[in-house]
């Protein structure tokens, strides 16, 4: 008990930390950021390196990515499980672009750095509606090239819990015509999407095998999931034994 209070103080100290440090940056770089966008990029992986920094000092979270990273235009779509995804992501790939909810836009130091950064705000109305204002918004936002992000399942998906995947993503592959890269994570097991507790161990995101493009919406959406799908489980599986391996 008293190992597990121990840690989820840790854990609290780590949390608060880091949403400070996020503010200081967001301020001090706001100035470069609002005239570069150079600027709001140096920002947030200045962010991403203290984040892993400071996990792996205080939770003994260590952070990989693994696979071939893309560097030309792509759409990558990611499993998602929880905050530290996005950052490993982010910090990975060269000109990121996030799909994001619309609601951010309105977050202090969030909503300015998504801006500026290129992101993708998605509004949950009617769904046809969405998805038709989706792929006029990413058509705009791609005269600057970059590697667009896309979460299939729309949301962060705990581990072990099964979330159908959207048809957003299928109609973007199809609009943009560019190859997709599956991304599959177990970082949920020891960041969870909800909670204070953070575990040590080794958090890995994995850059799978292009989709080449030019494949029918329903069979790019069944190789999708089943690629990010399979390799998510064999992902959680290997860390849930070092999970297992600290008791």
């Amino acid at each position: 008990m008293l190992r597990q209070g121990l840690r989820w103080l840790v854990s609290l100290l780590f949390t608060v930390q880091i949403y400070f440090v996020m503010f200081v940056l967001g301020i001090v770089f706001a100035p470069w950021a609002l005239v570069s966008r150079e600027g709001a990029f140096a920002a947030c992986n200045t962010y991403c390196r203290w984040v892993f920094f400071s996990a792996r000092w205080m939770l003994g979270l260590r952070t990989e990515v693994r696979g071939q990273v893309p560097e030309g235009e792509v759409m990558v779509a990611a499993k998602h499980q929880s905050f530290l995804d996005i950052l490993m992501i982010f910090h990975a790939l060269p000109r990121p672009k996030f799909i994001m909810k619309k609601e951010l836009l309105r977050t202090p130091i969030i909503g300015l750095y998504a801006k500026r950064l290129g992101c993708v705000p998605v509004d949950r109305g009617k769904r046809g509606v969405a998805i038709a204002r989706m792929v006029e918004d990413v058509a705009r936002e791609f005269l600057d090239p970059g590697q667009l992000v896309i979460y299939p399942q729309g949301t962060r998906v705990p581990p072990g819990v099964h979330k159908p995947y959207k048809s957003g993503s299928g109609v973007l592959y199809g609009e943009l015509g560019q190859p997709c890269i599956p991304v599959a994570t177990n970082v949920g097991l020891f960041w969870p999407r909800k909670g204070i507790m953070r575990k040590p161990g080794l958090a890995v995101v994995e850059f799978l095998k292009p989709i080449p493009p030019g494949h029918a919406r329903a069979e790019f959406m069944a190789e999708l999931e089943q690629a990010i799908e399979s390799r998510s489980d064999a992902l959680m599986k290997e860390g849930q034994r070092s999970i297992e391996t600290r008791r």
